[in-house]
């Protein structure tokens, strides 16, 4: 089972920008798709981004499609979410998984603990 650690939330202006990081460790990272996810205040857990094994695919909800980007680094063990051009409707806790991937928190069998994007309007 893989172990999963976010970092880099925080608080930013509307039109601001944050990277976040997932970092993993156990067992081998580059098997597994990673996913980004988000709970909103008082909304359900919804998808943010995916990305296959290599890197080479990745897919992304329509809401964040054009600002955020994810990318991985399998010689580091760490998966990334860059933040782009937020909006006060991106404040939510972020998590990363891992698992079989795409769009359903289903198919992902590992989560980080989360970690908080505020954006102030």
């Amino acid at each position: 089972q893989v172990q999963l650690v976010e970092s880099g939330g925080g608080l930013v202006q509307t039109g601001g920008s944050l990277r976040l990081s997932c970092t993993a460790s156990g067992r081998a990272f580059s098997s597994y798709v990673m996913g980004w996810f988000r709970r909103a205040p008082g909304k359900e857990r919804e998808f943010v981004a995916t990305i296959n094994w290599g890197g080479e695919t990745t897919y992304y909800a329509d809401s964040v499609k054009g600002r955020f980007t994810i990318s991985r680094d399998n010689a580091r063990n760490v998966v990334y979410l860059q933040m782009t051009s937020l909006k006060p409707e991106d404040t939510a806790i972020y998590y990363c998984a891992a698992g079989a991937g795409f769009t359903l928190a289903r198919n992902y069998n590992a989560w980080g603990q989360g970690t908080q994007v505020t954006v102030s309007s």
